[in-house]
């Protein structure tokens, strides 16, 4: 039986879950559905929604919401926060490291064709050196929960790892439906990310910035799926959000059109792919890159957060090695551990998981959003049998893991709490110093049994409590 975070091992309430517990019996299960109706009213009106597309009908969605908190203690925390920045250090040693000398692919530790062979490597980072050799500002750590002690990483996302106005927007909800909570000052507040962000940002100004750096939010436009988001964070921390048709390159400078004028802009939280960021240097089919933007980045002339290329390191066949690179940059030994983790490119591997498919997860290397992935125990034979198929035509492109025993979560029914799985992404800042709020995004797999927590596929959200001493 999976771990229910809600319960000791003697079936008893936690005490983290006290007041939550207290909470629900005072209410009453109607009385929350009540409230949760309230809830989601307020995301509707103020537009708090996702697109999915290609699916027919209305692609803007309203993220399913559960009025439940996830509760982790103070103790447990601070094990999370350390293992988190021990990793998100390790991350960006390593995205220098592939730019520059390649250490570990020298030490024999990462096969060179993983690296250098991969799509998400950019030749044309070759010998540059961001600000404070920071690649990865915003590291997004996916963490799953297997027991009572153990806490294991699903994946990282170190180019722009969404959801953070879900954090953000799920703890305003609770605190203005349950102000009694959290005026007894147990929870750790999340509001202050904004600033933390921004800070960040601020640390990594490129070379030419003088004064005050100038930020901005650089989105594809009102159709992307996460824009929203985009427009939400650039408001809370008070900086332009810019659309590429904004920004135009001159005298080594990037220029966002104003209606006094140019104005010099110093640092860009991108969130447009490599890909398109620029028609000069990359896709010349883009219609959403600044042309020439990306050599004024390399002259020092504006920092582009992430860096171009910094999604080596969340590709699902180097997450493997990420614990070999705490030990390698860092000489530590990793606070949070792997997945244990098939690769079908080495032929023994790929082997037992053709054999074993029924009984794993597997994975496109270069997959997200819980798309393109097999739950085999969940899976019909013809299923299995397919995607074995496609492992076979190309096993360099898969991984596979065990179908883990994710702990499950209280979660509001229509008649009564029931237990659904789920994850955790925390959101590590990294500019000059590290920082951390305490607390992060909770994705829950709503449908009974399921292990698929991702929102485009019915997964829905909830608060984050982290608790004070």
């Amino acid at each position: 039986m999976p771990f229910y975070e809600m319960l000791d091992r003697n079936g008893a309430i936690r005490d983290c879950y006290a007041e939550v517990q207290s909470w629900v019996e005072q209410t009453g299960i109607t009385g929350l559905n009540r409230r949760l109706a309230e809830a989601e009213a307020i995301f509707r009106r103020i537009g708090i929604t996702f697109a999915v597309y290609g699916e027919g009908g209305d692609p803007e969605r309203l993220i399913p919401f559960d009025l439940l908190p996830r509760i982790f203690t103070a103790l447990e925390w601070r094990s999370l926060d350390k293992g988190i920045k021990q990793r998100a250090r390790a991350l960006n040693a390593f995205l220098h490291d592939v730019y520059h000398r390649g250490e570990i692919v020298k030490a024999g530790i990462i096969p060179g064709d993983l690296v250098y062979k991969n799509s998400a490597y950019k030749p044309e980072m070759i010998g540059f050196s961001p600000p404070g050799k920071v690649y990865s500002h915003i590291v997004g750590i996916d963490i799953v929960r297997t027991g009572p002690d153990s806490f294991q990483v699903l994946e990282d996302n170190c180019r722009t790892p969404s959801g953070v106005s879900y954090m953000l927007e799920n703890r305003e909800i609770m605190a203005r439906m349950f102000p009694d909570l959290f005026g007894q000052g147990l929870v750790a507040p999340v509001d202050n990310y904004p600033d933390q962000l921004l800070q960040s940002l601020k640390e990594v100004a490129p070379p030419a910035c003088a004064g005050d750096p100038v930020v901005v939010v650089l989105t594809p436009g009102s159709l992307n799926s996460a824009y929203y988001e985009h427009s939400f964070l650039a408001d809370l921390m008070g900086v332009e959000l810019v659309e590429p048709a904004d920004l135009f390159v001159d005298e080594g400078r990037v220029w966002m059109k104003t209606t006094s004028g140019p104005k010099a802009v110093d640092v860009i939280y991108r969130r447009i792919d490599d890909e398109y960021l620029d028609p000069l240097a990359f896709r010349p089919d883009s219609m959403l890159g600044v042309p020439g933007i990306f050599n004024v980045y390399r002259n020092g002339g504006v920092t582009l957060c992430s860096a171009p290329g910094a999604g080596i390191a969340d590709d699902k066949a180097i997450y493997v090695y990420v614990p070999a690179m705490i030990r390698f940059y860092l000489g530590e030994q990793p606070i949070l551990e792997n997945i244990p983790t098939w690769q079908c490119a080495k032929p023994d591997e790929c082997a037992y998981v053709l054999e074993h498919l029924h009984e794993l997860v597997a994975k496109e290397v270069h997959g997200s959003g819980g798309y393109g992935m097999l739950i085999g125990p969940q899976a019909t034979k013809e299923a299995v049998a397919e995607y074995a198929e496609r492992i076979k035509a190309n096993p360099s492109e898969f991984i596979a893991q065990p179908t883990l025993e994710l702990s499950t979560v209280p979660t509001l029914g229509e008649i009564d709490i029931v237990e659904r799985h789920a994850d955790f992404r925390p959101y590590c800042l990294v500019g000059k110093q590290m920082r951390l709020v305490p607390g992060g995004l909770t994705r829950v797999a709503l449908t009974e049994g399921s292990l698929v927590v991702n929102s485009s596929q019915g997964g829905g959200v909830k608060d984050t409590w982290i608790l004070q001493d």
